[in-house]
């Protein structure tokens, strides 16, 4: 599993999404192509994070002038994987250990199949990115 290793940019947006949301953030990733802030913060803090009619995480994504995402984190990467597609129909999820390789298996509904990968596979590289750095994963196959 990847060490965190964070840019003073990203800290300080950290530290900013922190004191106006009271959340605990794991981890932080700026998408300049998009304009986008990915905040991952820790399991439970998600209510927090996006306050009462999302009142917090309008303040955060106002003051940085960037589109806010916030992921919450889980214990394990099949958790994990359900959180970051909270917003497709997960079927299942399978993590298999092939020949040293962790490759994590996510069935999805086939109507969802093609916005789960993205365009140019950009949803699909978000995903591998995020579990590789939080639990060790290498690779994401979408079935």
């Amino acid at each position: 599993m990847e060490t965190l290793r964070l840019s003073a940019n990203e800290i300080s947006y950290i530290a900013l999404f922190e004191s106006n949301t009271g959340a605990v953030t794991k981890d932080c990733i700026v998408d300049d192509s998009e304009s986008k802030i990915i905040f991952v913060v820790k399991k439970g803090d998600m209510g927090i994070a996006i306050g009462k009619k999302g009142v917090n995480v309008a303040r955060v994504r106002q003051t940085i002038g960037k589109k806010v995402e916030i992921i919450e984190h889980g214990e394990t990467p099949e958790e994990f994987v359900k959180n970051i597609l909270h917003t497709y129909r997960v079927k299942d999820v399978e993590v298999e250990d092939n020949n040293g390789k962790k490759i994590v298996k996510v069935k999805v509904d086939p109507r969802d199949k093609n916005q789960v990968i993205g365009r140019k596979g950009k949803n699909l590289e978000k995903v591998k990115m995020l579990l590789s750095r939080h639990h060790g994963i290498d690779d994401v196959i979408i079935i």
